[in-house]
């Protein structure tokens, strides 16, 4: 079996995953390493998994972005994105657009040091790396070491092809469609970024190791032999010609979720007594900052809704909606939301990757807010899919809110329940043992 250095960025919604991919291939009989950051090191408990302290990114995030300790800079990049996403989409996204060279390829020179001294030391046949740590890819890329690329969001963060570009919505949500106006001037900025990192890019291998190929676009560098997708395998999705094997493997949930603890066990009893359906509403580890939209969320349940309550993970802002708490009403920090999932009725998300396909995995509808990043892709396949409806979170008003999850109550179609049978059959095991056989497949000498 393979020795496997498995990279994570110091993020939680990517080193979650990505730690349940390194234990299922430990299960497989492979010997794992995690790297990440110290804060993460947790994570590699179970199967054999050793952890190896690595930091390959300045900016980090625990579990609750704004409860982070960052560097004075990157908390000031984290309040303008989170401004932005007041402006609406387009706005947010061009925000991401001009922060990305800093946010995502900070320090390529350390981390290629870094890198080069883990291989000295560990000597392993395969790497699997992020596939937004674009730092480590172009690392290994100029090591010439083999490795495997993990896609923790919507599969089009791989650009398909030529007239497709990272952080444009491949297709946008009804809600959310942007004018002609600001839809050029997303594609115009996502342009320059392409050839601006492209140029960073070609720059950099020329600089330490001349002989080593060009990558053609830099946003479009991944591993030769295998992608990983946490994701579905969805009809409609733009597909690149010829390439890595790509598998998709529909969800990261661990094989064996743990169960509720009685705290939360006793919310849920609570919750039930009053109600006759129960609704989980989460925005993920940054954007649980829009504290304005879940209370509006919260709000539109508890006034519109008397049959309904609601469990809000609200991070650092959860001080604020207390008010909002009582029979109906749960407000935390923090949800354990794999477990809630299987006692609640319906979801309200962003459109994460994870919420997304946590919900499907379950078999449950979801509102959607998208605010930024791929999540306006997500939120497209959710409504296409017929397991989600699409509201814009700056407009959101009660009465949608009441109205979208009474119309859930009978969403759930043919095509999500496709969706979720196709989840349930694969999985990080399944991910695990496919790119295993890749990797016996395709062992490259060093």
């Amino acid at each position: 079996m393979p020795r496997i250095v498995v990279v994570s960025p110091p993020f939680a919604s990517h080193a979650v995953p990505l730690a349940t991919l390194a234990r299922s291939l430990g299960a497989r009989g492979a010997e794992v390493f995690l790297a990440c950051a110290e804060e993460f090191a947790h994570l590699a408990q179970g199967d054999g998994v050793r952890f190896i302290p690595l930091t390959v990114t300045r900016n980090a995030n625990t579990g609750v972005a704004e409860a982070t300790r960052q560097p004075l800079e990157e908390a000031a990049r984290l309040g303008e994105f989170l401004e932005a996403t007041r402006a609406g989409a387009v706005p947010t996204l061009l925000t991401q657009a001009r922060h990305r060279r800093a946010d995502m390829l900070a320090d390529p020179e350390g981390v290629l040091r870094k890198l080069r001294a883990l291989d000295e030391r560990l000597r392993p046949d395969w790497y699997v790396t992020d596939q937004l740590s674009f730092a480590v890819t172009l690392a290994l890329h100029c090591m010439g070491a083999p490795y495997a690329t993990f896609c923790p969001g919507h599969p089009t963060y791989l650009p398909a092809g030529p007239e497709a570009y990272f952080g444009v919505p491949y297709d946008w949500p009804r809600a959310l469609r942007p004018d002609e106006k600001d839809a050029d001037r997303l594609l115009v900025a996502a342009r320059e970024n392409d050839r601006a990192f492209t140029d960073m890019y070609h720059a950099f291998v020329r600089r330490h190791v001349p002989s080593a190929p060009l990558p053609p676009r830099a946003f479009a560098l991944a591993s030769p032999h295998a992608v990983v997708h946490g994701y579905p395998d969805l009809p409609w999705l733009p597909r690149p010609i010829g390439g890595p094997a790509r598998l998709f493997a529909g969800h990261m949930v661990p094989p064996h979720s743990p169960p509720l603890d009685s705290a939360w066990s006793s919310r849920l009893e609570r919750l039930r007594r009053s109600t006759d359906r129960i609704v989980l509403v989460a925005f993920g580890t940054f954007l649980s900052a829009r504290d304005d939209v879940l209370r509006t969320v919260i709000e539109g349940v508890l006034k519109g809704l008397p049959d309904t309550g609601v469990i809000a993970a609200a991070g650092q802002r959860s001080p604020a909606l207390a008010d909002l708490e009582g029979d109906r009403a749960v407000v935390a920090a923090t949800v354990p939301q794999q477990g809630l999932l299987h006692h609640v009725d319906a979801m309200v998300h962003h459109g994460g990757g994870n919420s997304f396909t946590e919900c499907l995995r379950a078999g449950l509808p979801a509102l959607v807010l998208p605010f930024s990043s791929d999540q306006f892709a997500v939120a497209r396949d959710a409504e296409r899919l017929g397991a989600g409806i699409v509201a814009d979170p700056n407009t959101l008003k009660h009465v949608e809110v009441r109205t979208a999850l009474d119309d859930l109550r009978g969403l759930v179609g043919d095509g999500a329940r496709g969706g979720t049978s196709q989840l349930r059959s694969r999985g990080p095991r399944w991910a695990a043992g496919h790119l295993l056989s890749v990797m016996a497949e395709r062992a490259p000498g060093r």
